[in-house]
């Protein structure tokens, strides 16, 4: 496969203007009292749609408007009757962990036609409806804003032919479209994911990490398709998150010729030992010339040149089935909740909008121009111009294909093989885990190993840390040790929370330089964090650490400055989100039941904010956000009066050290005893399962790019500070970095300049950007609220904080 090396990198949504959200705004309770909006599901289902049906009801529902579901998509609204029907907010309980869409989604080629839209108009208008939220594809969107067109010659010809009353046209004079993009595929530019890509993700690889025990078993190698008909996002992140041997998609094909080079690596990586191949194909795989590839062709190319047993597996509809993930339950809250705002915003001049993704930020961004751009992609295709294509699909699709490039060596390195130091360059790499085990920790080592080994450099693995490193559990790394990390939970490298200064300074100077060590890769939690700034701000005295150092944050608790995610939090957050959906489901056969759950992460409330937002809790207490007795008196009448109301349980969530007297174990007494009569409460502390099992899709992805780009801005780090004695001497901030995920880009950030960022007697940043979901998690879990943002604000005296929330 060629390199992509050169070609210009731009952005999905350039030249496409975006509008920012609401969300953290201050929007009052029943601020638009007396409007009415719907929701309809059209096209494909998504995993993740329900969550976002939920969120629409419940904050139309909060901000005073009345809110229908229209069920079977255009369907219904053609049909109308009992179609449409108005929600309540007991109506979306229990749903936002259900694949699939509850409402329903249909076919409709009536509403293609004029008639049709003129029915389906005449339907809405004798409930009030002129604000509707279409969560679909590009083809259900487009639909939409059509009908939105259509609207005033619709209404002309209602009252015309007498159906509606002239006063009933000017009060409903103007139909207002908002759109979610439900897509597994991914394949809608304008926006950074879509509804229901993650799950499928998850769902892909699922099925290879189970595919590849049995293949493994018995040397086979497997050919599987997976969706994507125009869009290969699904084949390319999995083929990365899975180590895949090839893949293919419909963006960038293979070069004339790619039959022999396919079974060249095939035959290569048997010789080298590895005893399973996989081969992932796009539904809408082609070739440079394009002509389909199918599984089949594939399959007996493998079979007739390398007499392998190769087997074809197409997962089909698999991929759209099963609970959306954590991510995707997550967005769509945020996306549902913004389509309500941003309906209520509209104007007669407003063009109709879809609900995006730009990094950590809800923005909106016109419909139609994301519609022309995603259809520029097929164009781009059916011309053979494909490095326009894979431009137009954005950075991150680009990024994702650089990478896989990247690792997708055909023959590696001798040295690589037969793990000698005898390298193209007298320079060493070196990679160790600092802090407790998170997954996407093996994916990230198994990526810098590789790709280092590729440059020529020496790689070292330093097992335990900074304590390994003195006891000298240093040792070089090959090729064939890190096959099967990526998909590996744990720490293959093993990992202790020990600081460098603990082993001692000058121990550690001395082993740095005993192994000859040029660049260091510190992959961690908080503790990593501070043992690179503990190394950085020692390189007066020790030359040694007068190297080019970088951290990947990898931790649960989501709590190193310098970036909004970390290695680990992904799957940590579905596990706790897989556990929720259990402890609900067995509350369903019982009586009236509160769940009290504690989650991890030190005094940072990240996975308890997030898993409840996720999970559809009631309320998470968190360190970051003080409360009281007279707050959980308040959450107890709650969530009594909701039980009351017909739902049938409550969840409870809190962070482990949200409040050293209002503890965990003191919550789940003052449920239990306010609530006899009304509902029993049961206590569950998750513990080390959070941490545990395989990573996910996107843990799996972003350790592998996070990773890709250490190697190179380490050994450009290298290559620009050497010696003259063959060394390397560096000493300026930017040698000594984080590199984290910044509002959806990598970002390096020196360490020293973190350091004013970070709360180091609670180990947590300062600032954290997702305190500003807290509001939407209580507004929908019915509590009485304002969709604001509360300030945290810090105040240090011999650095004891305290934590104070202002309205």
């Amino acid at each position: 496969m060629a390199s992509r090396g050169g070609q210009p990198v731009l952005e999905r949504r350039q030249s496409i203007w975006i509008t920012p959200g609401k969300e953290g705004k201050q929007i009052a309770k029943n601020a638009f009292s007396g409007k009415t909006i719907a929701v309809f599901t059209s096209g494909g289902d998504a995993q993740g749609m329900n969550a976002a049906v939920r969120a629409i009801v419940r904050m139309g529902i909060y901000v005073g408007c009345n809110v229908y579901l229209i069920k079977e998509g255009y369907q219904g609204m053609v049909d109308g009757g009992d179609h449409i029907v108005l929600a309540e907010w007991k109506t979306v309980s229990n749903i936002i962990q259900r694949g699939g869409t509850v409402i329903g989604s249909a076919r409709c080629k009536d509403f293609q036609t004029w008639e049709g839209r003129v029915k389906a108009a005449y339907n809405l208008l004798e409930k009030g409806i002129t604000n509707l939220v279409c969560i679909g594809g590009d083809g259900s969107l487009t639909g939409a804003n059509q009908f939105r067109l259509d609207w005033t010659k619709i209404l002309e010809e209602l009252v015309g032919a007498g159906k509606i009353t002239a006063d009933k046209a000017n009060e409903c004079a103007h139909l207002n479209i908002v759109g979610l993009v439900g897509s597994i595929d991914n394949d809608f530019c304008g926006t950074d994911m879509t509804i229901g890509a993650d799950s499928a993700l998850h769902r892909i690889i699922e099925a290879i990490d189970n595919i590849a025990t049995t293949a493994s078993s018995h040397q086979r190698c497997f050919v599987m398709e997976v969706m994507g008909r125009h869009c290969g996002y699904l084949a390319l992140v999995a083929a990365l998150a899975s180590e895949a041997d090839w893949v293919l998609i419909p963006e960038w094909p293979p070069e004339k010729g790619w039959e022999d080079v396919l079974c060249d690596k095939l035959s290569q990586e048997r010789k080298m030992g590895q005893r399973l191949n996989i081969i992932i194909i796009a539904e809408g795989a082609i070739d440079s010339e394009g002509k389909a590839i199918t599984p089949d062709y594939v399959k007996n190319l493998v079979s007739t040149k390398l007499n392998y047993d190769t087997r074809v597996t197409i997962l089909g509809h698999v991929q759209r089935g099963g609970n959306p993930s954590a991510f995707d339950r997550i967005l769509s809250c945020r996306m549902g909740a913004e389509a309500v705002l941003a309906l209520m915003d509209a104007t007669p001049d407003t063009p109709a909008c879809v609900i995006s993704l730009d990094g950590n930020q809800t923005v909106r961004v016109p419909l139609l121009e994301c519609v022309a751009r995603t259809k520029a992609v097929q164009k781009a295709m059916d011309e053979k111009d494909f490095h326009k294509a894979v431009e137009l699909r954005g950075r991150s699709f680009q990024n994702n294909l650089d990478t896989y490039l990247h690792l997708a060596k055909i023959k590696p390195p001798k040295h690589a093989l037969d793990g000698s130091i005898a390298t193209r360059h007298p320079y060493n790499l070196a990679v160790m885990f600092v802090g407790a085990p998170a997954c996407g920790m093996n994916a990230a080592a198994r990526a810098f190993a590789r790709i280092g080994l590729t440059e020529g450099y020496g790689v070292l693995a330093i097992h335990y840390g900074f304590e390994g490193l003195g006891h000298d559990d240093v040792a070089p790394m090959t090729w064939t040790e890190v096959q099967g990390w990526a998909g590996a939970g744990g720490a293959r490298l093993k990992t202790t929370r020990v600081l460098p200064d603990k082993v001692g300074l000058d121990t550690v100077a001395a082993k740095l330089k005993k192994f000859n060590i040029h660049a260091l890769l510190i992959i961690g939690g908080f503790e990593a964090f501070q043992s690179l700034l503990l190394l950085a701000e020692n390189r007066d005295k020790y030359p040694e650490f007068c190297i080019p150092m970088i951290v990947i944050p990898a931790t649960i608790s989501n709590n190193v400055p310098g970036t909004d995610f970390s290695l680990g939090t992904d799957t940590s957050l579905n596990a706790i989100a897989d556990i929720c959906d259990r402890i609900k489901q067995s509350a369903s056969g019982t009586k009236n039941r509160v769940f009290v759950i504690e989650t991890m992460g030190g005094y940072c409330g990240y996975l308890a904010t997030m898993s409840a937002l996720a999970g559809g809790a009631d309320a998470a207490y968190i360190f970051e956000e003080p409360f009281g007795i007279t707050d959980l008196q308040g959450d107890v009448a709650h969530i009594a009066a909701k039980i009351k109301d017909g739902v049938k349980r409550g969840l409870i969530l809190r962070n482990e050290n949200a409040n050293p007297n209002y503890t965990s174990d003191f919550i789940f007494r003052l449920y239990a005893e306010e609530g006899k009569g009304i509902f029993q409460c049961r206590f569950n502390a998750l513990g080390h399962m959070q941490q545990g099992g395989r990573p996910s899709p996107f843990d799996r992805n972003l350790g592998t790019k996070m990773a890709s780009k250490c190697v190179e801005t380490l050994i450009r780090q290298i290559e620009a500070n050497k010696t003259a004695e063959g060394g390397v001497f560096t000493n300026t901030p930017d040698t000594a970095t984080v590199l984290g995920l910044l509002k959806q880009r990598s970002q390096f950030t020196p360490v020293q300049e973190l350091k004013s960022q970070a709360d180091f007697v609670h180990r947590i940043p300062k600032e954290n950007w997702w305190l500003k979901l807290r509001p939407l998690l209580r507004i929908l879990a019915k509590h009485e609220s304002t969709y604001e943002v509360d300030v945290w604000k810090e105040e240090f005296d011999d650095y004891e904080a305290e934590e104070k929330l202002q309205a």
